[in-house]
């Protein structure tokens, strides 16, 4: 049976060009392109796996990209849908550079295991909301500021070094901000995060100076929850929720923890999240309001 030729997906230029080798985004984007050919192919999960020997939920958890994308399996699976040897031998190339390491592995020497997966995430994302209890998020934080924290998330034993690479990574991070289809971050925070003294006064003085800046950005918006609010709009932890441009990707909830974090993809467990931030949206005041907060909460630092 043969199958239509590979959809070229318009967003994959995004992944491609990037200013940063992005082998996550582009994991994603090949393990969804893979269900679409299947399903164009009209066969089922269970065919898919006869052909590479496997059961049909392995075929599944390829298609969700929980599983390395291996050049023979997917050469196989090409065939059996039908692609045509030019298109094939295109889609392998970019299964190889999937394989690849991302910029983020420079930092492995300080670079959480369960920390790994959700950078790529981010920077394949098109909308990243995120609520914060205690913390300016990473993605909006000054140097000196995300130094400090990274000072008091560090063991007494672990040297300066450390710190600074820590800080370095977070300082990183923020690059997706800038670049050319940048993604949209929408950010919730508790009054207390303004007020938390995690630094010196010149350095909080600044950080909020610099959040104020930022909630101007046509990209960025923050939210400020008062401490007026009911206390029972409050999810009391972080969390971060992460949508992509192709339709066919999931959803992402990202929960992090003291030293682990947990990633929900299912519909009903993301749906319940997304429910919640859309509480904390409403119960945050406007962003024009936030801001005024913010730049009244820097005043008293500076």
């Amino acid at each position: 049976m043969s199958a239509a030729q590979p959809n070229r997906l318009p967003k994959l230029e995004r992944y491609l060009s990037a200013p940063r080798h992005n082998p996550t985004a582009l994991h994603l984007i090949l393990a969804a392109q893979l269900r679409r050919l299947r399903l164009a192919a009209r066969l089922s999960p269970i065919a898919a796996g006869d052909v590479l020997r496997c059961s049909d939920s392995k075929i599944s958890r390829l298609e969700r990209g929980e599983v390395q994308l291996k050049e023979r399996d997917v050469a196989d699976l090409l065939r059996l849908y039908g692609v045509g040897a030019e298109e094939a031998a295109e889609f392998l190339t970019l299964v190889r550079r999937s394989n690849q390491s991302g910029w983020w592995h420079q930092f492995d020497d300080v670079l959480p295991k369960w920390f790994d997966k959700f950078i790529g995430l981010q920077e394949a994302a098109s909308v990243i909301r995120t609520y914060e209890v205690l913390l300016v998020p990473g993605l909006l934080q000054t140097p000196e500021y995300a130094r400090a924290v990274a000072a008091a998330d560090s063991r007494p034993a672990e040297d300066q070094r450390i710190v600074e690479r820590r800080a370095e990574l977070r300082l990183a991070r923020q690059e997706l901000l800038d670049y050319p289809e940048a993604p949209k971050l929408w950010v919730v925070l508790e009054e207390g995060v303004l007020h938390r003294q995690v630094a010196e006064r010149k350095v909080m003085c600044e950080q909020l100076r610099h959040l104020a800046r930022a909630a101007q950005r046509p990209n960025i918006r923050v939210q400020i929850i008062p401490f007026t609010a009911p206390q029972c709009v409050t999810s009391g932890f972080p969390i971060t929720h992460l949508r992509f441009d192709p339709p066919e990707l999931p959803e992402i909830v990202y929960l992090e923890h003291v030293r682990d974090a947990v990633y929900l993809d299912k519909a009903e467990e993301t749906e319940q999240y997304r429910s919640i931030l859309d509480g904390l949206l409403n119960a945050a005041e406007c962003p024009e309001a936030s801001l005024q907060r913010i730049q009244d909460a820097a005043v008293r630092y500076c």
